[in-house]
């Protein structure tokens, strides 16, 4: 196997320590980042965001690659972790097609041979101008599902985060053959928001293309009330106006995790 150039993956590593700060730990307090490499030289990061709810925090490797494959690109040749890769990092890559990477080093998958030169960060925004209105949003939420990864539900789903700095972020629901490291359109969205130190705004369009009375799963309700409480969620109905409800309205009376003690592994 040709090894790639030791100086790209040098400039990966340092980058890895960029989005750090990113990273939402409040239960661990142990920050991680991943960055991935794309076939023409941009990067994308990925941070640790944990959740009151112990088994929805998403892994950094997890957050960069659906962050990727919402803005359409699957070129990914190339991943670095701030940390040593786990079992469960190899394994999420070696089971994705977008992602087969053999290991080449602790914290690092590669393809074989030469690496592009590194460029620009990866921005995930949509090219859109912002919707005017909810039935706006929706339209731009059906377009981003046709991104989904849906090999095993056939279920596409895509939603737009509309952030307080006016950006849009793309979200859709990306499927592994470990359902357990199947990530939501919503959670997807949110994770890269905070991957590249965003705030939520106002709006979240949601839509399930195959079911006009879809509404987001518990797991994204938890993240919702968590990571953008004040957002009001617009869902799509299909020939009738968009339905709105917000966090609280989804998932009244939720688990805050205020009293939860800080883990001590």
């Amino acid at each position: 196997m040709a090894r790639p150039s030791q100086d790209i993956l040098d400039r990966l590593r340092h980058l890895t320590q960029a989005p750090l700060p990113q990273a939402h730990v409040p239960y661990s307090g142990r920050p991680a980042s991943a960055v991935l490499l794309l076939a023409d030289g941009a990067w994308v990061p990925g941070v640790r965001v944990e959740s009151a709810t112990f088994s929805l925090m998403l892994p950094p490797l997890l957050n960069a690659v659906t962050t990727a494959i919402a803005v359409g690109r699957t070129d990914i040749v190339a991943a670095v972790l701030s940390r040593p890769a786990t079992v469960a990092d190899a394994a999420y890559l070696e089971e994705l097609p977008h992602a087969r990477l053999p290991r080449i080093a602790d914290d690092a998958f590669a393809v074989e041979g030469a690496l592009p030169d590194v460029a620009d960060r990866l921005a995930p925004f949509l090219s859109a101008p912002t919707p005017e209105t909810p039935a706006d949003g929706v339209a731009l939420a059906r377009q981003v599902a046709e991104r989904a990864f849906v090999p095993a539900s056939q279920f596409p789903v895509g939603c737009v985060l509309k952030t307080v700095q006016g950006r849009l972020l793309p979200g859709v629901n990306v499927e592994h053959p470990d359902w357990s490291r199947i990530l939501c359109a919503e959670r997807a969205a949110l994770g890269t928001m905070c991957s590249y130190g965003l705030s939520p705004g106002d709006a979240l369009y949601l839509t399930c293309l195959h079911d006009d009375a879809g509404t987001p799963c518990g797991a994204c309700r938890q993240w919702l009330v968590e990571r953008a409480p004040s957002t009001t969620l617009w869902m799509d109905r299909a020939a009738i106006p968009p339905e709105r409800a917000t966090p609280d309205d989804l998932l009244p009376g939720a688990f805050s995790g205020a009293a939860l003690p800080q883990p001590t592994w």
